[in-house]
């Protein structure tokens, strides 16, 4: 199985700066996890320190905020974590999710979902 990119735009709540990141998908993460310095490049602050368990079953913390994401015209709010050096840059279920997005099981590309999950 490939690996599958998105280019998103991100940017914070106040719509002030924008900036075009790729990150690759993985619908295994909650969250997007998106550099430190982009996300306070950005402006994005910190919100609250989550708690995560790693892959290999390890625990982290990071810190959390909040971005508005922007992919094929369509924008909504996420959550990402404030990623460290060494962390993967991923984009989440999370951010598919609100975006009515998914990841197509045959081309491995991310497509527009045709309904969402109502129950």
């Amino acid at each position: 199985m490939g690996e599958t990119y998105v280019r998103i735009k991100n940017r914070a709540i106040d719509g002030t700066r924008r900036e075009e990141v790729r990150l690759i998908v993985d619908t295994g993460a909650t969250y997007s996890w998106i550099s430190r310095r982009t996300l306070e490049g950005l402006g994005i602050k910190p919100t609250r320190r989550v708690r995560f368990r790693t892959i290999k079953g390890d625990i982290v913390e990071r810190e959390v905020g909040h971005a508005l994401v922007e992919y094929d015209g369509e924008e909504a709010p996420t959550t990402a974590v404030f990623a460290s050096d060494g962390d993967g840059n991923v984009f989440g279920l999370h951010g598919l999710e609100s975006l009515g997005l998914e990841v197509d099981p045959t081309t491995q590309q991310v497509r527009k979902s045709d309904a969402l999950l109502a129950l």
